[in-house]
């Protein structure tokens, strides 16, 4: 990561991955086969496309896929399944931005530790 930016708009991702994931996995818990309406649909795409760009190439869960086709209708079962993808991703990719320094870890901004502070990696290994 570049700067303090590049970690805000990490944080904001992986919290807006979690929020979906909870919201849209306890609909597809009741009606899996259900599709997703318009609204809910858009949002999912902004967040989607936030992750592509935020993750990049090499942490973007599947190389063809960019957003769901709203003329489609995915299934909240579908979206689900997506959506905890870009969530693994995005815990490698904070992962291996982060070091411990003197006991605490922080997140990695321009190849050193900075003062943003974070919890230790969850998914072990560089990804290239």
């Amino acid at each position: 990561m570049q700067s303090r930016e590049d970690v805000e708009r990490l944080e904001k991702l992986i919290g807006q991955l979690q929020g979906l994931h909870a919201e849209i996995g306890t609909l597809a818990k009741k009606s899996p086969n259900d599709a997703m309406n318009a609204f809910k649909l858009k949002l999912v795409n902004k967040v989607v496309a936030m992750g592509n760009e935020v993750l990049g190439e090499g942490y973007k869960p599947f190389e063809e896929f960019d957003q769901f086709d709203s003329d489609d209708a995915p299934s909240t079962s579908d979206v689900t399944m997506v959506i905890a993808q870009y969530m693994e991703e995005a815990e490698r990719f904070r992962s291996d931005n982060v070091m411990v320094e003197r006991g605490v870890w922080k997140y990695v901004v321009n190849g050193v530790a900075s003062d943003i502070r974070s919890g230790p990696p969850t998914k072990i290994g560089k990804k290239k």
